[in-house]
Formats: structure tokens, C-alpha cells, sequence
């Protein structure tokens, strides 16, 4: 089935509100409210389990090299650390090398925008005007790179009939012709889902026939609650053309403030993605790499923090049973709960906030609206679940109360 033109970006007005942070949306629909109960966090996905116990040592141990600028490639230590865990987490075609396929990052959010910028010259012309297709609702970054890359944001809309992930045959030719870049998440965010190896094998093979290149957003990918997720990077062949993975120590790591990650893949790619980041890149500090390396060699923590999540999710599943459209994810810490019927998610994140004192963010926030009117959140809520067990459980008990 192709994809019709309700599938894609409205063009000129009537977008400017959903182009602004969800975050920033989310403050001011709540500004003329005070929460009713002690207030619950469940808004932002910011990990907050413990931070590891060697970050402070490793930190101390190179803090002389703040003294010095970092080079944007990365060092050599952390860039051979990356690769190592890639091969070993990952089924993959042949080792990555660290000196071509590798490149630290500011953080995935940082290098998932100037991919967009880099991918745009690495594809090259393209027959009309050229465009960046990404899952709907999605992280907004994607669509902020695709935006500085002059590029269309075409919206692919995950719903529960596509298991929450872009239907790629629902795309047509055109389409595809003219595409530059595809993001892809998985897992998912915010509904978890995790493509198969199947999946990435069919995107692949589209990235080949119409020339785009694939960016896997990664991030969530260890932290899961049941089979551990795969990389697009194990379905891109031995040279990994055309696919580019971005990982981060943010949710893996419990480390959303240390902004290390890294990118890897097409070597090609990433040589000319290393040159922009020379001159218009934040670069990163050396003593934080120092932890990354160290990070990525650890697995003890990773673990303790999957065990964490995993008492989380299970609170969920006993708390929230099959309200509201509940299912445990595939993967990531997120939940993704359908309030359509309770009235729509911005009424009922408002009645959570003032008569439960729990922060939810509507799905319609994380989404874009379609030509024809169709946002693919609307009617649910995110809830991330970040903080303590004891926290948590409190949060659901609250929101059951509420919303009955």
C-alpha cells in the first residue's frame, strides 16, 4: 500500500505548535495548576538509579586533561572499547574498526542532528525536493536535523496496528526516491517496541535500492525486561554501508549527565560526519571519555540496572494490569498508556497533575499532526519510569485512583 499524502509533513502553518518542545508544552499546559499530592515526577526520561561506583575514581584519576582540547575523533582507548562491546553485545558481520567506524559523540542527541546534516551531502542529489523520514511519534531531534539539513520531514505514524513501528511498505516510490536519510528507533520511544532482524533486513534493503542512508537510534538498547534488542548494524553486510548506529551512556549507564556516546557504522559516512564535527561539533572531554571506556567495560552495572527496572515493570504489570491499553514493553523504560476514552491525554495529564501530583506527558506533545488531522499520540500519555520501586509504585497507585 502506498503512502498517501496524509502520511507526510503539513506543509507552510499550522505546525508551529507541535514543532516546539514537548517539555516546554507540557510546562505551560500545566503553569495554571498545582499538584494535588506530593509531586511524582514521570515526565522526563532521566535515568535516576545510581551512578557507578568507578566514575568518581576515573574522573579524579584524568582530571588533568581538562587542561587540554579534545580531539573530535575521540581517543584511541574509548573508540577501541566501543567497538569490543559492539562486537560482543552484537551479532555482527566482522569486527568494527575503531580507527574508520567509530566516533565519540556529545552525547546521541547531539550526533543523531548533524547526522542529518552530513547525510544530506554522503547521499547527494536527489529527485525532488530532498527529504528525512522518521517514526511518528518520535524523538524531536530528528526532526530539528531534518529542518537544518533543508530537508522535508516526512512522518511515518506508529500505531498499535503496525506494532508501533514504521510500516515500510506503506511507503511509495517517490518517496523513497527522493529520501536522504531514514530514522529509525529501537527501541522505540516512546512505546518500546524493537524492530527484528527481519525488519532491519527489509530497511536495509531499501537503503540500498533507493540509495538512503539508515540512522539506528540505539539508546535504549540495554535496557530491557525481556530478550535483549538487536543493532541495525548486524543487517547492514560486511562493510555496514549505509546504516550508522548511535549509542549512549545515558540509559545504559545510568549516566545522562556524563553526554558521551558514540556513533558507528559506514565508514564512508562517518568520515565525512568526522569533518563537520571538526568544525561545528561540541567535542568531548577527555576525562569523560575516560569513564565511557571503563563503562563499556563493564557489564556488573548494566545488569543492576536492567534488575532495577525490571521490579519496576513488574509493579506496573500488577498495579496497572490491563487499564488503559497497558502492555510491558519490549524494551526501554517507558510506558505508553492509551486515555482516549478518559477524555484525551492533555485533560487527563492536568487531572493527574492536580488531583493524583503526578507529571505524565500527553502522547500528542511527542507526535507531529498529519495533513489530515491525525496525530498518532493523541489520546495517550508517557509515563517514564525513572525514579525508586517505592516511588513508582506510589505513582501507579496514584494514577489508578485517579483515573479509575
Amino acid at each position: 500500500m502506498a503512502m498517501t499524502a496524509s502520511s507526510r509533513a503539513p506543509q507552510g502553518g499550522g505546525s508551529s505548535e507541535t514543532e516546539r518542545s514537548p517539555f516546554i508544552r507540557l510546562t505551560e499546559l500545566l503553569a495554571p495548576h498545582q499538584p494535588g499530592k506530593p509531586l511524582i515526577t514521570l515526565s522526563l526520561g532521566e535515568p535516576q538509579h545510581p551512578v557507578p561506583d568507578f566514575v568518581g575514581p576515573v574522573l579524579a584519576k584524568h582530571v588533568a586533561d581538562f587542561g587540554r582540547y579534545p580531539l573530535a575523533k575521540g581517543i584511541e582507548p574509548f573508540r577501541k572499547a566501543a567497538a569490543s562491546w559492539l562486537g560482543h553485545r552484537f551479532r555482527l558481520p566482522r569486527p568494527v574498526d575503531p580507527d574508520s567506524e567509530v566516533l565519540v559523540l556529545n552525547g546521541s542527541r547531539e550526533g543523531l542532528f548533524f547526522a542529518a546534516l552530513t547525510a544530506v551531502r554522503y547521499v547527494g542529489e536527489r529527485r525532488g525536493r530532498p527529504a528525512i523520514l522518521m517514526p511518528n511519534p518520535f524523538y524531536p531531534v530528528y526532526g530539528a536535523g531534518a529542518r537544518a539539513a533543508g530537508c522535508e520531514q516526512v512522518y511515518l505514524p506508529t500505531t498499535v496496528e503496525n506494532g508501533f513501528l514504521p510500516d515500510l511498505d506503506a511507503i511509495d516510490e517517490a518517496t523513497l526516491a527522493r529520501t536522504v536519510a531514514f530514522y529509525i528507533a529501537s527501541p522505540a520511544n516512546p512505546q518500546g517496541s524493537v524492530a527484528t532482524r527481519g525488519y532491519f533486513t527489509k530497511l536495509k534493503a531499501l537503503a540500498d535500492r533507493f540509495g538512503f542512508v539508515i540512522l539506528s537510534d540505539e539508546c535504549y538498547s540495554e535496557v530491557y525486561t525481556k530478550e535483549a534488542p538487536g543493532s541495525a548494524l548486524e543487517c547492514a553486510g560486511p562493510d555496514f554501508a549505509r546504516v550508522v548506529a548511535f549509542q549512549s551512556l545515558s540509559k545504559r549507564s545510568n549516566l545522562p549527565g556524563l553526554r558521551v556516546g558514540f556513533a558507528a557504522g559506514d565508514k564512508t559516512f562517518l568520515n565525512m560526519f568526522h569533518e563537520l564535527r571538526n568544525v561545528a561539533a561540541p567535542q568531548v572531554p577527555v576525562p569523560l571519555q575516560h569513564v565511557a571506556t571503563v563503562a563499556y567495560g563493564d557489564e556488573a552495572h548494566v545488569e543492576e540496572n536492567r534488575r532495577l527496572y525490571r521490579i519496576k515493570f513488574d509493579l506496573a504489570d500488577q498495579i496497572l494490569g490491563n487499564r488503559y491499553g497497558y502492555r510491558r514493553p519490549d524494551a526501554g523504560f517507558c510506558v505508553w498508556l492509551d486515555v482516549s476514552a478518559l477524555g484525551g491525554d492533555e485533560a487527563v495529564t492536568v487531572k493527574l497533575y492536580r488531583e493524583g501530583g503526578v507529571r505524565v506527558v500527553p502522547g500528542s506533545y511527542l507526535a507531529r499532526l498529519q495533513p489530515d488531522g491525525f496525530n498518532p499520540g493523541a489520546g495517550f500519555i508517557r509515563l517514564a519510569l525513572v525514579q525508586d520501586g517505592e516511588t513508582t509504585a506510589e505513582a501507579l497507585h496514584r494514577l489508578v485512583e485517579t483515573l479509575g
